[in-house]
């Protein structure tokens, strides 16, 4: 419970939330997110601060810049927050944002985050080579529709975001995400527009990097979470820090089950979701799948202090 009673859940987001820029602003006036930064650098072997100022875009949004990128920003937010000593009941994050989730949830450390989500990133580029697989976004259709029209077309592809009522993301080869795309329209989709993405992620391609992320993953210290976090594969928590693992490893080549977690967080009472990471795009999500749920985000002043009165 926060301190004005009700259930907060933290939100922390996934690949599309970067731009360059991000959190300059805050960063002139908290030294922690500079020094957080310097810590992943150190890491990494590169300035991480200077490409996320800098850019240029087409280097932050290469998978494997973006996704420690994003949980160093989501880290520095929760840091800001949690100074005010705010109470989290529960926690999740959308693909990449589960990381972020599980640093801030002491799950593991903050650099071997960093560490694992550099080379989750690197496995998953490598996974596809370019051009031969791809992601769009499918919106007005019902699930079971899509998954309908994605069995129909040569190739592989399928859902792979359940994000929220009606929008839906497909992944797979490039020709087969092309024809579901015809195939979805021809059912009644509102809109079905291909996404700027390098790679089919979270579809059946990805299974090429499951054995060498499992072996990252074993070369780190994992416990279980401080506070439960609600993971992607299947919207629950998991009961062992094998199974958190194992889950880990799926949810490279499973749906994001966004729907399902939010649903989730909603039906064990929470009242309030703060997203912890730049921009708004889980809000935006939040409020389809429950309109009357307010959400925060922690991406300037404003909001850090609206989250610290919780």
């Amino acid at each position: 419970m926060s301190g004005t009673g009700q259930t907060v859940a933290a939100i922390f987001p996934g690949q599309g939330a970067q731009s360059v820029g991000m959190l300059g602003e805050l960063a002139s006036a908290h030294a922690s997110i500079i020094e957080r930064f310097a810590e992943a650098s150190e890491v990494l072997g590169f300035d991480l601060w200077a490409m996320v100022q800098q850019g240029p875009g087409e280097v932050l949004g290469q998978t494997e810049n973006t996704q420690p990128a994003l949980l160093v920003a989501s880290v520095c937010l929760w840091d800001l927050w949690q100074e005010a000593g705010s109470k989290v009941s529960c926690m999740s994050g959308h693909s990449l944002g589960e990381y972020s989730a599980l640093v801030c949830a002491g799950a593991m450390s903050f650099t071997d985050g960093v560490r694992l989500v550099r080379k989750r990133g690197e496995l998953m580029q490598a996974a596809v080579p370019n051009g031969q697989g791809s992601m769009a976004a499918v919106l007005g259709l019902d699930d079971e529709a899509i998954a309908q029209c994605c069995d129909e077309v040569d190739g592989e592809v399928s859902a792979a975001n359940f994000n929220a009522p009606g929008q839906v993301v497909i992944a797979g080869e490039s020709d087969a995400v092309l024809a579901a795309i015809d195939a979805c329209k021809a059912a009644g989709a509102k809109r079905a527009v291909p996404l700027d993405v390098s790679g089919p992620f979270h579809s059946q391609l990805m299974r090429r990097a499951a054995d060498d992320f499992a072996d990252a993953l074993d070369s780190i210290h994992v416990s279980m979470p401080t506070i439960p976090v609600y993971q992607n594969v299947h919207g629950g928590v998991a009961e062992s820090v094998d199974a958190l693992k194992h889950l880990l490893v799926e949810q490279l080549y499973s749906p994001v089950r966004w729907k399902t977690c939010v649903q989730a967080l909603l039906d064990n009472g929470v009242g309030q979701f703060v997203e912890c990471g730049p921009g708004n795009v889980l809000a935006g999500l939040v409020k389809r799948i429950s309109r009357a749920t307010p959400t925060l985000s922690l991406a300037s002043e404003d909001g850090i202090a609206a989250a610290n009165v919780l």
